[in-house]
Parts: structure tokens; sequence; C-alpha cells
């Protein structure tokens, strides 16, 4: 049973994150690392919906005087939990904790589990915004990614977004795919401007440990191709009046997602769901404590494991500050690295004029931002601020 937070004061202005994980889908993809389980037998979505709202339940005192912005329902597949199920579990969520009435609500969603005209009902239910995995357009790349659905399918959702009038939608697109030329890189990009999405999610393929691909790698493009696929779609994206907001994310103006904006401010989120993570912060900044909730589901809905919790050391917090701060294209201020952490600009200092003497970081009137060459090796700049 989760447990509210002993001595923490979460009393902030600052927004609010919750995200809802919903572990299931139909077949474990290739490439995935993320927490997701193929689904065996009937869904237990009725008893898992509940048992979600209980776990909420104990962390309301903890947050009684903060309101949550932003909700976020990932998975695997959330999709397939049915609209009415979704709807009485946002209910649940605004009768048990502050909700704001202008709540950015996403639903990860996959095009080969959505039925027709469903969206409209997840609308009626309370979701607001979609994010959509489509990963390619091309038929025969997501047979080799392992994807269930098709071209047909992921059309006849983009059909079912318009007639729901769900206009604030993300596409999700990979690029690196398994021999993978950069004119089918870029004719992924053309299509999904195609469908006038909101919002547009642009990740290479890596092959992650303990996957499919991991043990068995496809035959993958060259680094250079890659490259190339990246500033092609980058320039494709930019003439269509998309912003380059953080290194995978590109939107409309006024459509960034809300929700991951609050994770790469380094901001507060309350996590519930099998394998779920959270932060909050103290109102001074001095106490950061995450905490994660057991990965299986079974164990999950059984109520038998405690979360594990651990308080943030400094030097941790300045890591996990930059981890997620320098993919965006914002600037980084003295002021909000001390106010997000709760530690002296002095402890980093140094390592800043670091990167920035390597032309990693670039100073501005307004802070300190990537430079296009931070960009491109992010993982370097990042490094800098290892522990």
């Amino acid at each position: 049973m989760t447990q509210a937070l002993p001595g923490i004061d979460v009393t902030t202005n600052e927004p609010l994150g919750l995200y809802v994980h919903l572990p299931w889908c139909v077949r474990k993809c290739p490439y995935c690392d993320f927490n997701s389980h193929p689904l065996k037998g009937s869904l237990p979505a009725e008893p898992y919906v509940a048992a979600l709202l209980h776990d909420l339940e104990q962390w309301s005192g903890s947050i009684e005087r903060r309101e949550i912005s932003t909700v976020f329902l990932g998975g695997g597949t959330p999709s397939l939990f049915s609209a009415d199920l979704v709807g009485g579990l946002l209910e649940g969520i605004a009768n048990r904790v502050g909700l704001s009435a202008t709540a950015e609500i996403t639903l990860e969603a996959n095009p080969g589990t959505v039925e027709r005209d469903s969206f409209t009902a997840y609308r009626a239910a309370g979701v607001n915004r979609v994010s959509l995995g489509v990963q390619s357009f091309n038929d025969a790349a997501l047979k080799r990614l392992g994807r269930i659905h098709g071209r047909e399918d992921i059309d006849r959702s983009i059909r079912s977004l318009a007639r729901a009038g769900l206009d604030n939608f993300n596409i999700d697109l990979m690029f690196g795919l398994p021999e993978q030329t950069v004119e089918a890189a870029l004719e992924d990009i053309r299509l999904a401007l195609r469908a006038a999405p909101a919002h547009l999610s642009h990740y290479q393929l890596t092959l992650e440990p303990n996957t499919a691909f991991a043990h068995d790698p496809p035959p993958l493009p060259a680094d250079e191709a890659c490259w190339e696929m990246q500033e092609t779609a980058a320039s494709e994206l930019t003439a269509a009046g998309f912003h380059q907001y953080e290194v995978s994310a590109w939107a409309r103006p006024g459509r960034q997602c809300a929700h991951n904006l609050n994770y790469w401010r380094y901001g507060d989120f309350i996590g519930i769901g099998a394998g779920a993570h959270g932060k909050l912060t103290d109102v001074t900044g001095d106490a950061v404590t995450r905490w994660s909730m057991p990965r299986q589901p079974r164990v999950y809905l059984d109520q038998s494991q405690p979360p594990a919790q651990r308080s943030v050391p400094p030097d941790e917090r300045v890591f996990e500050y930059f981890l997620n701060r320098l993919r965006l294209r914002e600037p980084i201020t003295r002021v909000d690295f001390s106010r997000r952490t709760g530690l002296a600009w002095s402890v980093v200092e140094d390592r800043v004029n670091e990167a920035r003497d390597r032309g990693l970081l670039a100073v501005s009137e307004d802070g300190f931002r990537t430079t296009d060459l931070g960009w491109r090796f992010l993982n370097d700049t990042q490094q800098v601020f290892l522990p």
C-alpha cells in the first residue's frame, strides 16, 4: 500500500503532473524496453482502475494544496481500455485530487487497437489530447518493427481523430529503422504532416539492452545516414511551421506537450500504476523524493508490496536537472537551477564553464543554452554533470 511522504511539504504553485501507467499491450515489440506486458487472457480493467484510484488516494494528503495540471495515460497500450473505463478513471481522479479545469489529458493510442469512431467516445470521457503511436507509415517497416498495425489502421485512426474534433494530437515517428533509406524516412515525415498533427515526436531507433533487437540486431542505417534523416526532417518540419522545442519533440505554436515539458523542467509529478515513478519536492527545494511502484501488474494489483522510496542526494539532483533541462531549447538560468534543486549555482559553475569551453553550451542574455554541437552530442553534454 502506498504511503504519504512524511515531512515533505509540497505546497507550491508549480505545475504538478499525474502519470497513469496502463501496462498491457497486444504484443511486445522487439525494440521496446518499457514496462509493458503482453496481454494473456482477459484484461483485468476494472480491478486495475480500482487499484489506481486506491493508489492515488494514498497521495492525496501530500498534494492536497496542489492542483493536477496534466494527466498522461501511458503504457503499454492505454487504448486497450474502453472509453467508459477511461471516463470512470478520470472522474475518480477528479473526485480524489484537485484537477485543473483546463488540465491537459493525454491518451497514448495504438492505431491497431482503436476501433472506428472511438476517439469521439474518448473525447466525451475527458481526453483532450492523443499521442498516436504510428512509428512509420510504411507497411514493410511496421512489420519489421513488430507492430500490429498497418497503414490502413493509421489512416482510419487519423480520420477518427478528425471526426472527434481532436485536433490536439501527436504523431510518434521513428527513424533509423532497419534498412531504411533517407528518402523513406522523409516520406514518413511528409505523410505525417499531411495528417495535420499539432505535435510530432521524432525518435531514432536505438537497440536497448534486454530487448529482442539487442539480442538479434537488425541491419540499421549508418550513423551518417541517420544524421541526414534527422537534418532533412528538421528542414521539412521547420518549413511546415513546427518548432523543435526538445531534442525529439516538434510542435506548432502553443501546442507543446505540457506534461512532458514539466518532466524536462525538472518538475514534480505523481506516478500511479505498475512500474510508475513519481517525484515530489518540498517548498524550499532542499528535499527531493522519488518513488517507484512494483513493476509486475499482478504484484501491483494485490497491493502487497509498497513503493520503493528514496531521497535524492544533492549530486544526483545536479545530474537529474541537467539530464532533463539540456534536452530543451529553453535557456538555463541560475535562478531556475537553484529553485528546482535547492542548490547554489556555485555547485555547478565550474562544470558549466567546462561545457561552455568545449562548445557544448553557449552564454546568452537570459542564461545558458545548448549549442547545435551540444545537441548533436547530447550525451557528452549531459555527462559533464555526472556526479
